[in-house]
C-alpha cells in the first residue's frame, strides 16, 4: 500500500475543493491515486475547519484576479466566504506581483535550464563511479587486513 506526504494529500485535496473544482476522475487519472482513496481524503479535509484547508497555486492566483475588480467591503464578504483573511489574500497578490517583476535577465532561459540538468546528469553520473571505487577499494583493504590476520596468525604458531 502507497503512503503519501502530508503535502502530497492537501495538494490532492485542494484541487478538488473550490474554487479549483476539479473533478475526482481527473484528479485521480493525473495523480495516479484510486479516486475511493481522494474521496476519502476529500471527506477528512471537509470535516476539518476551512482554514486549515490548503490553497494550489493556481487557485490563489485566480481568487487574486477574481477579487482584483471589488471595493473594499464586497472583497472583505467574498473572502469571508471562502474562509480566508483579506489580509492573506493581500499577501498572495504581492507574491505574485513579485514573482512577475523579476526581471528575465534573472530568470534561467529553458537553454541554461536544459544545460544545468545536463551538467547535474553529469556530476550524478561521476559520484555514483566515485562511490563505486571507494566502496571497491573499502572492500580490498577489509580483504588484505583478513589475509594480513591470517597469515600473521600462522607466523606466532
Amino acid at each position: 500500500m502507497a503512503r503519501y506526504g502530508k503535502a502530497f494529500k492537501d495538494r490532492a485535496v485542494a484541487r478538488l475543493l473550490p474554487p479549483e473544482s476539479a473533478t475526482l476522475d481527473a484528479v485521480a487519472l493525473e495523480l495516479g491515486v484510486s479516486a475511493a482513496t481522494l474521496e476519502r481524503w476529500r471527506s477528512e479535509a471537509l470535516s476539518r475547519p476551512q482554514r486549515d484547508r490548503m490553497w494550489t497555486a493556481a487557485s490563489r492566483l485566480e481568487a487574486v484576479l477574481t477579487t482584483a475588480g471589488m471595493d473594499e467591503a464586497s472583497r472583505h464578504a467574498w473572502c469571508r466566504a471562502q474562509g480566508l483573511y483579506a489580509q492573506e489574500l493581500e499577501t498572495w497578490r504581492q507574491s505574485a506581483t513579485q514573482a512577475l517583476a523579476q526581471p528575465e535577465e534573472a530568470r534561467a532561459s529553458p537553454q541554461q535550464t536544459q544545460q544545468s540538468r545536463r551538467r547535474i546528469k553529469e556530476l550524478e553520473r561521476e559520484l555514483a563511479r566515485k562511490d563505486r571505487a571507494l566502496a571497491e577499494t573499502a572492500a580490498l583493504l577489509v580483504l588484505s587486513k583478513k589475509v594480513a590476520a591470517i597469515f600473521n596468525k600462522g607466523e606466532a604458531e
